[in-house]
């Protein structure tokens, strides 16, 4: 062992039996391994961006939604049973204002599912190619996690303040997309920089705190509706544009880099000062850092791609890749599909959103508490089976009829629809956050940010699927619960091909994660 007398410790304030840090991982943990104000503040700051992301996201659950109707002309065959594009355009009228939804406000009634469901679709295709256009630029450009996911939510609002100004539904996907486009990586920036601003034992916990704020984003949506149920469906995009630019603002000055990514980019001042900033340490001095864990910066892989080449070369990553992305799909068609068959279910749609988005709020809790105790593995499987199960339960429910007791009391189906549609949507939300938290732990810091992305592509692409298959099921439920259902349950199944990361340390280079892969397998435990 190393004199400690011949070599300057990270921090002074360490006691002098304490021996100087030898890895990243112990000057991270020695620094900021316990949870201060400062972190706390940190933490808060770049997950609020999760809740301008919920609002983007499921915006269209509302600003798209089919405005209910009623017959003006009493005296023909009108009722509302029937198909309204069968009847004189003079026997109907919206309920709303016409310009409450974009299907009124353009006469989209009688449009084809594909049409209706274009900017939904729209929206996640940009998410899915702003990823991959976007996914490596966290990790190997100069931008990193902050300037990243500044940069992404920045787009991603001003994308929303000119979706406002659409004059037709062309224009509308059009905006859309490129809101989704700058959208692709707020999320990932946003998780990724939060968990590595703080130490391995709090890294389950800040995470699901990301998830908490993305509830809360998705649970202000039906509020917001609500409060503008007479007005345009321009409003909504807004209320939930305009807040973000100040939000931009703010970040930009007070946010923090990953201290992380700043050390393996070779930038050690700017590492120091991010340390002291948020380091739970009342008083220390910054020295010289331990020469065992000088990392210089490898030029040879500056490219934008350099990350996403590092993963190919590799044939445990593309194991782990394939496996959790696959995962990820299933997962993404039935998390973004959900919320927006809502309206097929026959209850009021303000308040199927509301109860969608509070179904979130347990299941956020549940990961931020149990996350340090659950296998990895084994809660993923179970909550993909479980909202499988109750997807299918609604497909079933949804051709079955109201059902009469011997009492005389009615038993209305659409009850039971409801409530397996909230427990299949509370299970793919925690099985969506304890994925995210599992990448997290199964690639190292090099390309963490880039294999985030790459599973969020895979989410977003079982997304791009699910407008379609939701306009399509609102005359056959077999073509959205039932496919939901039997997706997830069957890309489930992958987890099985991961190892379990519950308790490990993550890694900051590939041959640390490599070296730990040999060492698991040689001892036989290649399951675990």
């Amino acid at each position: 062992m190393a004199d400690p007398g011949t070599t300057d410790p990270l921090l002074s304030g360490e006691t002098p039996a304490t021996a100087p840090a030898s890895s990243l991982e112990e000057i991270i943990e020695r620094s900021i391994g316990d949870f201060g104000w400062a972190q706390l503040l940190q933490v808060s700051l770049v997950s609020l961006a999760w809740a301008f992301d919920a609002q983007q996201t499921f915006i269209s659950v509302v600003t798209d939604a089919n405005p209910t109707w009623h017959c003006t002309d009493h005296h023909s065959s009108c009722n509302s049973a029937t198909d309204m594009c069968q009847l004189p355009r003079g026997s109907w009228a919206w309920d709303m204002p016409a310009d409450a939804s974009i299907v009124s406000d353009w006469s989209l009634e009688c449009a084809s599912s594909v049409i209706r469901g274009l900017p939904a679709s729209c929206f996640f295709l940009g998410c899915l190619i702003g990823g991959l256009v976007l996914a490596t630029l966290a990790d190997s450009s100069s931008l990193g996690r902050k300037n990243m996911m500044l940069l992404s939510c920045l787009l991603m609002s001003l994308a929303g303040l000119f979706t406002a100004a659409s004059t037709n539904i062309w224009m509308y996907s059009a905006l859309r997309f490129v809101s989704g486009f700058g959208r692709a990586t707020v999320g990932t920036c946003a998780l990724v920089l939060s968990t590595e601003l703080v130490g391995k034992r709090r890294r389950g916990q800040v995470g699901s705190l990301s998830f908490l704020f993305f509830t809360f984003g998705f649970l202000s949506l039906p509020a917001i509706a609500y409060l503008n149920r007479g007005s345009s469906w321009r409003s909504i995009y807004l209320w939930t544009c305009i807040p973000t630019i100040p939000y931009c603002v703010l970040f930009h000055f007070l946010g923090r880099e990953s201290p992380r990514w700043l050390f393996l980019q070779g930038h050690k001042e700017k590492f120091m000062a991010t340390i002291k900033s948020i380091a739970s340490h009342s008083s220390f001095t910054l020295r010289n850092l331990p020469e065992t864990v000088c990392i210089e910066h490898d030029s040879s892989n500056s490219d934008l791609f350099s990350a996403i080449k590092i993963l190919l070369d590799k044939k445990w990553a593309i194991r782990r890749l394939s496996a959790v992305m696959l995962v990820g799909f299933g997962i993404g068609m039935v998390y973004y599909g959900m919320p927006l068959g809502v309206g097929s279910l026959g209850f009021n749609l303000y308040l199927n959103v509301t109860l969608n988005a509070l179904s979130e709020l347990p299941s956020t809790l549940a990961s931020f508490f149990l996350i340090g105790k659950i296998n990895r593995k084994g809660s993923i499987f179970g909550f993909c089976i479980l909202s499988g199960v109750c997807s299918v339960m609604c497909c079933v429910l949804m051709n079955m009829p109201s059902m009469s007791t011997e009492s005389g009391w009615i038993i209305s189906t659409g009850l039971f629809q409801i409530g397996a549609e909230t427990v299949s949507f509370f299970s793919v939300c925690t099985a969506f956050n304890v994925l995210l938290i599992y990448t997290l732990e199964l690639f190292p810091t090099c390309v963490r940010n880039s294999a985030m992305s790459m599973v969020r592509q895979a989410i977003v692409l079982g997304g791009v699927f699910s407008p379609v298959l939701v306009a399509a099921g609102r005359r056959n439920g077999v073509l959205s619960y039932g496919v939901f259902g039997v997706t997830i349950i069957f890309c489930g199944l992958f987890v099985a091909f991961l190892p379990e990361t519950k308790g490990s340390s993550i890694c900051d280079t590939m041959d640390e994660e490599e070296h730990k892969v040999f060492k698991t397998e040689a001892s036989g435990c290649s399951h675990c």
